[in-house]
């Protein structure tokens, strides 16, 4: 393998949505690829058509090109080893299946359904019949499915790249079936024809397919052919105990980009879900994390998923964004609750971005700028500001003719007669932001600073809601 190209696949099952634990098997799959100037390929495994959501292989489309996850072979573009879709690929499985009975590596098994499985491993019966009692039953019809011939003695060792050597007694192992009643093969026989025929040289999947590990290098020993090198994930989880499970309403990659993480944040997250780049850094964008990947770096142990790590991340690449870019993020998001037009939403912009983890956080930060909210006067009272709700009414009573007077309504003129009031009556600052500021929000947390809200809302807004801040006080205070 070592002096092959390095060839990865990702090769999802419609299913669904593009799970945390799908997008992570494909960013590494990709990475694994590119890190060695190799290829990463695309398969579709469609062959449990009882599960197949309308839609899912769109999906897969859609989240791989989205994230920049581009494929180099696959069903829609083709390439060497098609067709890229394992229903379109049904001939070869049976074929291979009987070479393997031809071998004596594999066998016809008549038992039904109930015989061959329960809590007892099966006991291979089918194995030891005779060559003429099999031709018999098979001219009969009898149902039969093909299964591996495991061999009864010995040991089976694996090598893994996260796990290392792997050795398993077969009498362990149970014979797989190989070709189902239906004539459609099982996922891991499949699995093992495909990546040889596809040139795979390194199969990236979860670590609940260990234990199928040994299953699949008896098979590829059958046929003599070339072991890829197996790289198990540790499962991601939501706890200590629990897996991320969509079932059970845990975070598809579609649902966080719809709770308002970016694409960039996300891939960044999801590649730290188990794999460690070395070092203190942890922003990288996708064409660096090609450059620096290294199997070596991924955990033996379970990834929790830590909001927290991905709020964070996300808040990071936000800060990253050029002006204009999160102005066009933000603007659908400041549409849920902002709906006046005379509001600059770009200034808007230029103000939340430094302060914006989500951006799903951004309706809450503008809904007051519509319709003031209806506040409790104690939100004037602030001891660090070393404001009361008296020296609070003082102030606006003195600052609205100030402001009223002001022939221009600019970011200038509004901060000089804030400021010259402040430096009139020898106040601190905050005496006279905070309550200006609680009378123009109604909060205690505001997208900007009193004089950024006054510009944004208007004069006459301005006024008016300075005026209601004096009467709700004067009220609170009678």
């Amino acid at each position: 393998m070592n002096n092959q190209k390095a060839r990865t696949r990702f090769a999802p099952s419609p299913t669904g949505y593009m799970h945390v634990g799908n997008l992570r098997t494909a960013l590494y799959a990709y990475l694994i690829a590119r890190s060695a100037n190799g290829d990463f390929l695309l398969r579709i495994e469609d062959t449990d058509q009882n599960r197949q959501i309308e839609g899912a292989i769109e999906v897969i489309y859609h989240t791989l090109k989205e994230t920049g996850l581009i494929w180099d072979e696959g069903p829609d573009i083709g390439g060497p080893v098609g067709p890229y879709v394992q229903s379109e690929r049904m001939d070869l499985y049976k074929e291979y299946a009987l070479r393997l009975v031809e071998k004596g590596a594999a066998y016809y098994c008549f038992c039904a359904k109930g015989e061959a499985e329960g809590p007892v491993k099966y006991d291979a019966r089918c194995s030891r019949l005779p060559l003429r009692e099999i031709e018999a039953r098979l001219r009969d019809g009898t149902p039969w499915v093909i299964r591996q011939k495991i061999p009864p003695e010995g040991k089976t060792t694996f090598h893994d790249a996260v796990y290392g050597e792997i050795t398993v007694e077969n009498a362990e192992l149970e014979d797989q079936v190989l070709i189902k009643s239906d004539g459609m093969p099982t996922y891991n026989f499949a699995n093992v024809i495909d990546d040889h025929l596809m040139g795979i040289t390194h199969v990236v999947r979860g670590n609940e397919y260990l234990s199928s590990a040994p299953k699949y290098n008896l098979l590829y020993q059958a046929f003599d052919w070339p072991i890829p090198e197996y790289v198990h994930c540790a499962p991601v989880m939501k706890d200590t105990s629990q897996k991320l499970s969509k079932r059970h309403g845990d975070a598809s990659y579609q649902d966080l980009i719809e709770k308002g993480y970016l694409k960039e944040a996300i891939l960044n997250y999801v590649a730290l879900l188990g794999w460690s780049p070395g070092g203190e850094r942890e922003i990288f964008s996708l064409s660096e994390l090609a450059q620096i990947f290294k199997i070596t770096g991924l955990s033996k142990s379970p990834a929790i998923f830590d909001n927290l790590k991905l709020n964070h991340i996300n808040a990071e690449w936000i800060r990253s964004l050029a002006p204009e870019r999160f102005h066009a993020l933000a603007l659908p998001w400041l549409r849920k609750t902002l709906k006046r037009e005379d509001v600059n939403t770009r200034l808007l912009a230029d103000l939340l971005h430094p302060r914006c983890e989500v951006l799903s956080d951004l309706p809450e930060k503008v809904d007051f700028f519509d319709a003031l909210p209806d506040y409790d006067t104690e939100l004037y009272v602030h001891k660090k500001m070393k404001t009361t709700k008296e020296s609070s009414l003082e102030i606006l009573r003195q600052l609205r003719p100030e402001l009223e007077a002001l022939a221009e309504w600019t970011q200038e003129s509004i901060h000089g007669a804030i400021y010259g009031l402040i430096e009139k009556l020898q106040v601190k600052n905050g005496v006279a932001l905070w309550p200006l500021r609680t009378a123009l929000s109604g909060k205690d947390a505001t997208p900007g600073g009193a004089a950024d809200l006054a510009l944004l809302l208007g004069k006459n807004d301005t006024l008016e809601r300075i005026d209601d801040g004096i009467a709700r006080l004067q009220a609170g205070l009678e």
